[in-house]
């Protein structure tokens, strides 16, 4: 589900000024004095099976709820890659797939999933958010128009064909399916820090957020 209409505009606007560079309901509390989740919900915020932007060993995470066919998700992307940039090998981020936008949602997860097979899930992931307003179109999009968007950045579609319909791909889907419920997840994106909600969500809050978790580390 999208955010409020204003944080698309703002981060629309703000989106323009992070270009290149490396890259990887609320209440009102203090972003830098989240608590945690509780242990049982904090099991299920990463699989094994998550993608991961970022070292695999840096002390910071940010687990990010997100439906490729967002376009909050969207809008937010270059802020969470400047983040990462910001902090280097500080921080991570471990994408939960969060299909709350029907079949659009899940073709895209099947195409993110197979990318991640193949190796190439980083600029799959780009291309796919760069033409989001393409394929996931409240209307009718081309058939097979997100494998061709995948294609440019590196998929082998043939492959894909098969492992996008793949037992393992199906349950793995069902997995984020019963994860994302029993978190509470209720739109995207919904961000955690080092097990942290993001409460109240915000730019600068995760921005705060993420610099808190950073420094406790490095003290």
């Amino acid at each position: 589900m999208n955010r409020r209409g204003l944080i698309l505009s703002v981060l629309a606007l703000g989106a323009v000024g992070f270009g290149g560079g490396a890259w990887y309901v609320t209440q009102s509390k203090s972003a830098g004095a989240a608590d945690s989740v509780a242990p049982e919900i904090a099991e299920t915020l990463i699989r094994p099976y998550s993608p991961i932007l970022g070292p695999e060993d840096a002390p910071v995470t940010i687990v990010e709820f997100f439906d490729p066919a967002c376009e909050a998700c969207r809008a937010f992307h270059p802020v969470v890659k400047d983040i990462v940039a910001q902090h280097g090998d500080a921080v991570r981020v471990v994408i939960r797939y969060t299909p709350f936008h029907g079949e659009a949602s899940e073709e895209a997860i099947r195409v993110l999933e197979t990318a991640r097979m193949q190796d190439v899930f980083e600029p799959v992931m780009e291309a796919v958010l760069r033409e989001q307003p393409r394929w996931a179109a409240h209307g009718a999009p081309e058939p097979g128009l997100i494998l061709q968007i995948a294609a440019s950045a590196g998929l082998d579609v043939e492959a894909a064909k098969t492992q996008m319909r793949a037992p393992q791909t199906t349950g793995l889907l069902n997995q984020e399916r019963a994860d994302v419920a029993a978190v509470g997840i209720q739109q995207t994106p919904t961000f955690f820090v080092n097990g942290k909600p993001l409460d109240p969500f915000g730019e600068a809050e995760l921005r705060r957020l993420v610099a808190a978790e950073v420094a406790a580390a490095q003290s």
